[in-house]
């Protein structure tokens, strides 16, 4: 069976979209019903998540520069399997060994969580920009947008019959379908436009990656708009934390969910999560018909105008009096952030050359994890302090630097 680049990318696209929603849907539900966290112990979680992205991240992006980026790819699907695996399996570790803390195997799945994650970011975008080139990355990323969000779909409906079961359900099914496509990609996954650079005899393995990761820093630092792409990422990163990790908490203990028998918590989640996907997937067909994502100035606009309308929607979030109000807020949240991935994700690639490619994405994923990492604990204690819709308009207003810099690289262009 012959695969081409493309057909590969959808494919990991689509799988690990389908793991991560079977996951993340009813996630809140295992974390707060289950395990019983509280919003700062939410925000510890997410903290060290983002810890081991930034410590791990720069070393992970050199590796696929400097020897491989399907070797990389291959690498973090095990490990993020083996992380989720993890935590799936905490209620039955706790049974073997109640002497260890919850905690302590929650953090060390986020560990696993982070590094994984830092092997594959970057290196898969890499990978598929050198394959098929750069002349239709727009295009590519909105399909694979869009394959995502049919694989979120199903994955909804597979999280919430697991968790109707067994909380902790997801993430063991999660964990083992990421493990599945390591396999997969092993079988199938051809590297063919990456050329790894030459080594001397004299030059050593750390050197040679010393070597890259130089290279790439002087790239951004020539660079001003990868600087500037290097502050997105950076307040995106802190503002994203918060809201992340504290929604599914406002809407359990603030908001609350209408009173219906026959609808549980589960369901309420997974309905919300399957309209927000089935919103998200028709405005990505639009988009993809009426705008040439191929076109920077096209892609920076589009950006501008999402940012803009994400800070009244997360505010609004936080503010809503009521539990259709706070729907309609957080489905907007899911449309704006469907269409800002691919949109970000193809201006900072039209802006980076191929030979330091991954590490410069890894640099980009290094910002948004030092974001993530100083400003959560900050919206999780005025969280802990006031209230959680305190940390969720805190969230909104760390958007706001953003819109300056998208509005001064448009006044530059």
């Amino acid at each position: 069976m012959f695969l081409d680049a493309t057909n590969i990318y959808m494919i990991k696209r689509f799988t690990t979209s389908l793991a991560n929603s079977t996951m993340f849907t009813t996630y809140a539900i295992y974390y707060i019903t289950a395990l019983g966290l509280n919003p700062f112990e939410l925000l510890l979680v997410g903290m060290v998540l983002e810890l081991a992205v930034l410590l791990f991240e720069g070393v992970t992006g050199v590796v696929a520069d400097t020897y491989s980026r399907r070797l990389s790819v291959i690498i973090g699907m095990f490990v993020l399997g083996s992380g989720f695996v993890l935590q799936g399996i905490i209620p039955v570790i706790e049974e073997w060994l109640p002497f260890v803390s919850v905690m302590v195997w929650l953090l060390l799945s986020q560990v696993f969580f982070g590094v994984g994650d830092t092997f594959v970011s970057g290196a898969d975008t890499a990978w598929i920009v050198d394959e098929v080139g750069e002349e239709k990355l727009g295009s590519i990323f909105m399909r694979a947008k869009r394959y995502s969000l049919m694989a979120t779909l199903l994955g909804i409906a597979l999280s919430v019959g697991l968790s109707t079961l067994a909380p902790n359900l997801p993430y063991l099914i999660g964990g083992l379908i990421y493990l599945g496509l390591g396999v997969f990609l092993i079988l199938f996954m051809k590297e063919t436009g990456f050329v790894r650079k030459e080594r001397s005899e004299t030059s050593s393995h750390l050197r040679e990656m010393t070597s890259t990761w130089l290279s790439g820093a002087r790239v951004v630092r020539s660079q001003p708009i990868l600087l500037l792409i290097l502050l997105v990422t950076l307040f995106t990163g802190a503002a994203s934390e918060g809201y992340d990790r504290l929604r599914e908490a406002h809407l359990i203990s603030e908001i609350g969910f209408p009173q219906i028998p026959s609808i549980s918590m589960p369901m309420w989640f997974g309905i919300i999560a399957a309209v927000s996907a089935l919103l998200s997937l028709v405005a990505v067909r639009i988009a993809e018909k009426r705008l040439d994502v191929n076109n920077e100035r096209v892609v920076i606009v589009g950006m501008f105008v999402l940012t803009g309308l994400k800070i009244a929607a997360v505010i609004s979030f936080a503010f809503s009096p009521s539990f259709e109000v706070a729907l309609a807020a957080l489905l907007l949240i899911g449309v704006i952030d469907a269409l800002s991935s691919p949109l970000y994700d193809t201006w900072l690639n039209l802006n980076i050359e191929s030979s330091v490619r991954a590490t410069i994405l890894s640099m980009m994923s290094q910002s948004n994890a030092l974001g993530q990492t100083a400003g959560g604990p900050a919206v999780g204690w005025i969280g802990h302090r006031l209230s959680i819709r305190a940390s969720l308009v805190v969230a909104g207003i760390l958007l706001a630097p953003i819109l300056v810099v998208f509005g001064r690289v448009l006044r530059k262009r």
